[in-house]
């Protein structure tokens, strides 16, 4: 029996090619993208951490939404997501979650660039971490984040899913709408 103050994640699995992500999405709007290839204890530790009263329920209709638009976007033919989000972390890292929201589609900031985004440019370490913190892969793109010097960095999502992704939003396939 479920306690009254428990929330109910919905949560399902988006594939594509040879990527299987688990998403999951409360009440308000996804709440979690997770990496390729990655178990069901990665989405259970991310739930726990931002949700600790939650209980997981999978249900893919209630997730088609959001896998229909993932799908639509590794296909190039979408550029953002319009359906809500509901993010937790800390006041800095939800600060960078949404400064990360701001670069436009096909573009890359570097680590600085963030950190002066959100005015605080000495904070390019912790800026970092909190990307690394990120719940939502692909939605709040932090694929769109390299190295100052042009490198592509690490990832959450892998470096395979990130250098597809900037591939995907370089090449001309992704104008299609």
């Amino acid at each position: 029996m479920m306690n009254k103050k428990e929330r109910v994640i919905e949560w399902s699995i988006v594939e594509y090619g040879r990527w299987q992500l688990y998403v999951a999405k409360t009440e308000k709007g996804l709440c979690y993208v997770g990496s390729p290839g990655q178990l069901y204890e990665e989405l259970e530790v991310c739930i726990q951490k931002y949700f600790p009263q939650a209980s997981l329920v999978e249900n893919e209709e209630a997730l088609k939404p959001y896998i229909d638009e993932l799908r639509q976007y590794f296909k190039g033919m979408r550029q953002s997501f319009s359906l809500p989000l509901d993010v937790k972390g800390t006041p800095f890292q939800e600060e960078i979650w949404e400064a990360l929201q701001q670069i436009p589609y096909g573009k890359t900031y570097s680590y600085s660039d963030i950190a002066e985004l959100i005015q605080k440019p000495t904070a390019v370490r912790a800026v970092g971490t909190a990307i690394g913190a990120n719940p939502v892969l692909i939605t709040v793109p932090c694929h769109r984040v390299i190295g100052k010097n042009g490198s592509i960095t690490g990832y959450r999502g892998g470096m395979d899913l990130k250098e597809y992704l900037l591939q995907l939003e370089a090449s001309d396939q992704c104008l299609i709408q």
